[in-house]
């Protein structure tokens, strides 16, 4: 019996030692540089989040304003971007002239003075519209923003020109097929050195037309991030990289991200030479609606060094933050 236990013990020690030598961040080849920021929503008014649905109408539940940017919008973006956001992400609707419109909503009740769907209008209309309309922290007795946000909902195309050299994650509203292929056909006509700074997201229809129109771009929806954190729970101490997990924005909440192997510098250099790339998020905790890298709390959850994207709806507190860490 003792012959028979002493190659078994020797087998699943260097098993072991292969797990550790193949997974430990200290024999890591990735070179440190700081975390990617990537600001979600950019600059923008927040709101209480308390019971929050996806109708909710989060314009009226706004906290104080500390400033006068409004999300989705150009002033908001270029704000985001000298506050030091490497990537903005932004929403986006098709419209009835074929352009596709900057706005989180699907509906334009909530935020501005206009009704209906907002992809059932075109830009020309929708230009007309007051965009801080609807915006109140008071329940209603004033609205710091009215008045102020004519005009200024800008099309996709308008945004990509006023930023050309910058990063964008652009995030589909809906779940329709159709959509991810006019979404394909106008970032097909972009040089691909601007369509390699754009990642995209959304849901899972239109995301997968855009992973198949554009394989160069980097998306991810729901079901493929799911779909590439089991695969690479279930081999990624191997060191292989699942197929699911090829050409994605990887998000990884900070309590999930201790448990894949090789987290974080080989975690990183594995999805890098996939041509993934990594956004560690707030801690999930179970519900509908994830969180950001928000608070100094969650900053401290990093790894020293850590080199990969943060995810956050506060980028002046977070990019602040870790730029002074580098110094």
């Amino acid at each position: 019996m003792r012959r028979l236990w002493r190659p078994i013990a020797v087998a699943l020690l260097l098993l072991v030692a292969f797990v550790y030598a193949n997974n430990t961040s200290r024999l890591a080849t990735r070179p440190p540089g700081p975390p990617t920021v990537l600001a979600h929503r950019g600059i923008a008014q927040q709101f209480d989040t308390t019971n929050l649905r996806n109708d909710t109408c989060t314009a009226s539940r706004m906290l104080p304003p500390t400033h006068g940017y409004l999300e989705n919008t150009i002033p908001s973006m270029r704000a985001s971007f000298e506050a030091g956001a490497d990537i903005v992400e932004v929403d986006v609707h098709p419209i009835t002239d074929g352009r596709f419109a900057v706005f989180h909503d699907w509906t334009l009740d909530c935020r501005t003075n206009g009704s209906g769907v907002t992809r059932e209008h075109s830009m020309a209309e929708l230009k007309k519209l007051d965009i801080g309309y609807g915006y109140t922290a008071d329940g209603g007795k004033t609205f710091p923003f009215r008045d102020k946000g004519i005009g200024l909902m800008p099309s996709l195309d308008e945004v990509l020109a006023a930023f050309p050299t910058r990063r964008f994650m652009i995030n589909v509203k809906s779940r329709d097929r159709t959509e991810g292929e006019r979404l394909a056909a106008a970032l097909g006509r972009l040089p691909p050195e601007r369509r390699a700074l754009l990642l995209v997201s959304g849901g899972e229809e239109p995301v997968e037309e855009i992973r198949r129109r554009l394989p160069d771009v980097r998306t991810v929806s729901r079901g493929s991030l799911k779909a590439c954190l089991l695969r690479y729970a279930a081999v990624g101490w191997t060191g292989t990289v699942p197929e699911a997990c090829h050409n994605m924005a990887v998000l990884v909440p900070i309590n999930v991200a201790p448990w894949l192997l090789g987290w974080p510098d080989r975690f990183l250099e594995r999805m890098s030479q996939a041509n993934s790339e990594v956004f560690a998020l707030g801690p999930y905790g179970g519900g509908e609606f994830s969180t950001g890298i928000d608070t100094a709390e969650d900053l401290a959850r990093l790894p020293a060094r850590y080199s990969g994207g943060v995810w956050t709806n506060e980028v002046e507190l977070v990019a602040g933050a870790l730029k002074q860490g580098e110094q």
